[in-house]
């Protein structure tokens, strides 16, 4: 392996053993949107508040292998902050990189590069993807 693949590894479990932004909350100004994967049991509830098209808040609480969960975490840090076309942008930009398709190396994804090989595991692409699939939902329902 790498350094940088063992880099990767040592992201993706640490954003899996200490999640950032889980845990839903009790408030009306967010946007939910819950995705299941009953072939593998990946199960991912993301939460978003916009305000003025601005991403202010993303939560998230599931169950899932290593990938799914840490991925949840790393979409949330990484458009916290960003604006809903900004964050539209970049899930598109990250759903072409986990297929291993052609993708905006210039587009900042924060830590979300690390999952950049699992389209080499063409079985973990819906793992790493389920989430981002989720805050799409949110961004496109929510229409805040």
């Amino acid at each position: 392996m790498s350094n940088l693949e063992n880099l990767y590894r040592q992201v993706i479990m640490d954003h899996y053993k200490n999640p950032r932004n889980k845990g839903l909350v009790e408030n009306e100004e967010y946007v939910k949107f819950r995705v299941k994967n009953p072939s593998c049991g990946d199960d991912i509830t993301i939460q978003t508040k916009v305000v003025n098209g601005l991403v202010e808040d993303v939560r998230h609480i599931g169950s899932g292998c290593s990938i799914c969960c840490s991925s949840a975490s790393v979409m949330s840090e990484t458009l916290i902050g960003k604006t809903t076309t900004e964050s539209l942008k970049i899930i598109e930009n990250y759903y072409n990189m986990v297929k291993g398709n052609d993708y905006d190396k210039k587009l900042d994804i924060g830590d979300a590069v690390v999952y950049s090989g699992v389209s080499k595991f063409p079985a973990r692409v819906k793992c790493a993807s389920i989430a981002w699939q989720a805050m799409e939902e949110c961004l496109k329902d929510g229409k805040n």
